[in-house]
C-alpha cells in the first residue's frame, strides 16, 4: 500500500487576526499604519466579527487584497476626512493562516488572520517524555551500514523543506486542525479499513487538507483534540455531504499521553505506521518557543521491506539490506556548523542533530516535513539546501521486522 509523496492548523473553526500596529511610511511621510482589527475571533468562510481599520491621509486611495487563502475584502475606496479606511474581511475556509495587503501611496502593511492559537501548543509535549520521538540521540552510536543507507537515500541530495508558505496556490506542507471536546464527530468510511481506527471522527466541515480543497496528492488531514489530547489523522481524505461525513484511504487515532504503538504491520495515515503531526517543522515551536524538542519526518526515494520501531508498516517489495527500512533515524552531523544560518533554521537544524528524524515514506530524498503557515521566510528556509545527505548520519539501528 502506498501512496506518491508530496509534499498544511487551523482551529476548530476560529481565526485571530492580527496587525495592530503595523506601519510602513511611504515617499509622501504620511504613515500607513492599522489602527484595529487585531485579536478578534471568527469563522472560518465567515466575515470578521470587527472590521480592520488602517489610518493614512484623508481621501487617499486604499487597495485589499488577500495574499493567502481565498477570502475577500469589502473596503472603500478612499480613506475619509479622519484618514480612517476599514474593510471587512470574509475568511477563507482554506488553511488556518491567512493574510492580506493593505496599500496606500506606495506603501503596504501585512495583516494577518489565524487559528485560535495558531496552531500553538503552547510548548506542551505530544507523547510522554520517554517516547522514542521525544529521545534525544546526539550521542547515541551510529550504525554501522550508515554511509549505504545513506548513499541509498541520496548522499549528494540537497536537505529540502517541504512546507512554507504557499506553493501552486495552496499551503505548502501538512496542515493541522486544533478542536476540542466539544467538536462533532462524523463517520469516516476507509479503504483500507482492516488496518484503520474506525470513526467518528472530530473533523470540522473545513478541515484543511493537505494539497488545498481540490488537491491531487497525499490529501493528509490531522485533527488533535487539544482536550483529550488524542490525535485523529486521514490519509487520502475527502470530505462529503458538506464535511457531514469523509472517506479515506486509512486513519488512525493516536493517545498523545501513552506510548502505545499501532499493531504490527498496520498502516496509518503515514506509510510508516508513524503518526504525522509528532514529526511535522511547526512555526509556533521554532518562532515562538526557539525549540523543537522531537524528531522530525523525512522521505526516501526507495525504502526497505521492513520497518524498525516505532514504526509499524513497509511499504516496499525489495528487502536489500541497503535500503532504509521504514523508521530509520538519521541525524545531522555534529561537525556541522549552524553559524551562518538564519536563526529559524538554525532552531531546525539544531533539533536534527539533537533529535534527528525518521524515514516516513516513499518520496523525494531527504524532503523534511513541515506544516505551512504565512509567517514562514521562503527564502530563509531555503537555506536549508546547502545541507546535503551526506551530513547526516544513521543512528544505530534495533532489530528490522521484515
Amino acid at each position: 500500500m502506498r501512496r506518491s509523496p508530496i509534499l498544511y492548523v487551523v482551529a476548530s473553526a476560529t481565526l485571530v487576526a492580527c496587525g495592530s500596529g503595523h506601519s510602513a511610511t511611504g515617499p509622501s511621510g504620511t504613515t500607513l499604519s492599522v489602527v484595529s482589527g487585531d485579536s478578534q475571533t471568527g469563522t472560518f468562510g465567515a466575515a470578521l466579527g470587527s472590521p480592520i481599520v488602517v489610518h493614512v491621509a484623508p481621501g487617499t486611495t486604499v487597495t485589499w487584497q488577500p495574499s493567502s487563502g481565498s477570502g475577500t475584502i469589502s473596503a472603500p475606496a478612499t480613506s475619509d476626512a479622519n484618514g480612517h479606511a476599514s474593510a471587512t474581511w470574509t475568511l477563507g475556509p482554506e488553511f488556518f493562516g491567512q493574510s492580506a495587503v493593505v496599500t496606500a501611496n506606495g506603501q503596504s502593511v501585512t495583516i494577518y488572520a489565524w487559528g485560535n492559537g495558531s496552531g500553538d501548543l503552547g510548548g506542551r509535549q505530544i507523547f510522554p517524555a520517554d517516547n522514542a520521538w521525544n529521545t534525544d540521540i546526539s550521542t547515541a552510536p551510529v550504525d554501522a551500514n550508515s554511509a549505504t543507507l545513506i548513499a541509498s537515500c541520496g548522499a549528494s541530495s540537497s536537505l529540502h523543506p517541504d512546507f512554507g508558505t504557499v506553493y501552486n496556490g495552496a499551503p505548502n506542507g501538512i496542515p493541522y486542525v486544533i478542536v476540542h471536546g466539544n467538536q462533532p464527530r462524523v463517520p469516516v468510511s476507509f479503504q483500507y479499513a482492516s488496518e484503520s481506527d474506525p470513526g467518528p471522527y472530530p473533523v470540522p466541515p473545513n478541515a484543511s487538507v493537505e494539497g488545498g480543497p481540490n488537491g491531487t496528492g497525499d490529501r493528509h488531514v490531522l485533527v488533535l483534540d487539544a482536550d483529550a489530547w488524542k490525535l485523529y489523522e486521514m490519509w487520502d481524505a475527502t470530505p462529503a455531504g458538506g464535511g457531514n461525513s469523509w472517506t479515506a484511504g486509512s486513519g488512525a487515532i493516536f493517545d498523545l499521553s501513552s506510548d502505545a504503538l499501532r499493531p504490527a504491520g498496520w498502516t496509518s495515515a503515514d506509510a510508516a505506521g508513524l503518526p504525522i503531526l509528532p514529526g511535522l517543522v511547526r512555526y509556533d515551536e521554532v518562532a515562538i518557543h526557539g525549540a523543537i524538542t522531537h524528531a522530525l519526518r523525512f522521505t526516501c526515494p526507495v525504502t526497505r521491506k521492513g520497518y524498525i520501531a516505532p514504526a509499524r508498516h513497509e511499504a516496499s517489495s525489495d528487502t536489500s539490506s541497503a535500503l532504509p527500512p521504514m523508521g530509520m533515524r538519521v541525524r545531522l552531523k555534529a561537525s556541522v556548523s549552524l553559524a551562518s544560518f538564519p536563526p529559524h533554521v538554525q532552531v531546525i537544524l539544531r533539533a536534527l542533530q539533537q533529535y534527528g528524524m525518521f524515514v516516513a515514506d516513499n518520496g523525494s530524498a531527504f524532503y523534511v516535513s513541515g506544516a505551512p503557515d504565512p509567517r514562514w521566510s521562503d527564502d530563509e528556509l531555503h537555506t536549508m539546501t546547502s545541507l546535503h545527505g551526506s551530513d547526516f548520519e544513521v543512528v544505530r539501528m534495533g532489530p528490522v521486522t521484515p
